[in-house]
């Protein structure tokens, strides 16, 4: 307590925004929460005066209601806070045990953290530098937290903002990461399981389209030469398996043609082809798995065919235009030479009719033949 000039009294402690100098007398009281400074409470006078005991004791009074305030005041935020930590890990939690996507987990995680902490950025970082999901901006400050799983350190937690991060946020980013890194491979195991059941799928229906191809070459009418039967039994599996390669590679449903035939060119113009000169055109088109393994089978036919019965010049194309698409087999050989029926075109009628929902055409083209098949696009 200071009756008069207290502004000029050493212990003062001036605030630039109050006007101190038009008062005289002061009266400051501790504000104490479990023995603890949180402020002062401050009474001042215009005209020099001493304040008594009961005054004081009044002051102080306020003071401990005042202090009170402030503690449930900060036991409230604690609260409303925890509250706001435990519905972001709820969220996460039940978005990671409820999607079967990793991505879906992912972009819940990132989206969450950033609500929950006004971030305004985040992303999730795998361990081979991936970025595997960004969101917003980076910030002045930026704070990375690790995804460990089983003790190995799978990705991290990047998370920016503006402002600098609190301790309290700090480890609620560290609880988020550690809800990530579940994610993250619990995700991983999903899609390992997913990839085994479609590769399975995948092989089965393939090794089924193996033998019903062999049956009807088994069952085919006429004289059987063995070894033509079995090497276009090996050209109609190889082709089979380029499919799934190109499926397994791409990790996809979709078939790039223009990949798919060329592989299948390079590959027969290698078996049969010896000295022919096959050029091609094609354009990129996706097409369904199962439909490009019908498309890479009827190719194979044609091809083969071309290559085996034909002239020196074999030409292909691969073209869309008005939702369908156009394959060609074209070459030079003469009509009258070539075998027009037979096991392999059945198949290709067949593959055309029921598989592609298609047409098939052979036309004499100057001097040569030439193979078309038109089917949707989709």
């Amino acid at each position: 307590m200071i009756p008069r000039d207290a502004h000029l009294d050493p212990r003062f402690k001036r605030f630039p925004n109050l006007r101190e100098e038009q008062y005289q007398s002061i009266l400051a009281v501790p504000i104490l929460a479990r023995e603890r400074l949180e402020g002062a409470l401050n009474v001042r006078t215009e005209e020099a005066r001493e304040f008594g005991r009961e005054e004081i004791d009044l002051l102080m009074a306020i003071a401990g209601q005042v202090a009170q305030a402030i503690e449930n005041a900060k036991l409230y935020d604690h609260a409303q806070r925890r509250v706001v930590e435990l519905e972001a890990l709820a969220a996460i939690s039940e978005a990671v045990s409820e999607s079967l996507y990793l991505e879906e987990s992912l972009e819940a995680i990132v989206n969450t953290t950033m609500a929950t902490v006004e971030a305004t950025g985040a992303a999730l970082v795998l361990e081979d530098g991936t970025i595997a999901w960004p969101e917003g901006r980076p910030g002045a400050h930026a704070v990375r937290f690790p995804l460990r799983w089983k003790g190995r350190q799978v990705g991290e937690l990047v998370c920016d903002r503006d402002e600098p991060f609190t301790d309290e946020e700090r480890r609620l980013l560290s609880s988020i990461a550690r809800h990530a890194a579940v994610a993250l491979e619990h995700g991983r195991a999903v899609m390992r399981g997913v990839l085994a059941q479609e590769i399975h799928h995948r092989v089965k229906n393939n090794l089924q389209t193996v033998a019903s191809l062999l049956r009807l070459q088994a069952t085919s009418a006429g004289e059987i030469d063995p070894r033509k039967a079995l090497d276009d039994s090996v050209n109609r599996i190889l082709a089979i398996a380029a499919v799934h390669e190109v499926l397994t590679e791409r990790r996809d449903d979709d078939v790039d043609l223009a990949e798919l035939v060329e592989r299948l060119r390079a590959m027969l113009v290698q078996g049969l082809g010896r000295g022919k000169r096959v050029s091609s055109r094609l354009e990129p088109i996706s097409l369904h798995g199962e439909r490009a393994t019908a498309l890479a089978l009827v190719f194979s036919e044609l091809l083969g065919n071309a290559l085996e019965h034909g002239g020196d010049d074999v030409r292909v194309e691969l073209v869309r235009g008005n939702g369908r698409v156009l394959l060609t087999v074209a070459d030079d050989g003469a009509w009258s030479d070539r075998a027009v029926e037979g096991t392999g075109l059945s198949i290709v009628r067949a593959l055309v009719r029921d598989e592609l929902r298609g047409e098939l055409s052979l036309v004499s083209s100057g001097g040569g033949l030439r193979a078309e098949v038109a089917f949707p696009s989709s």
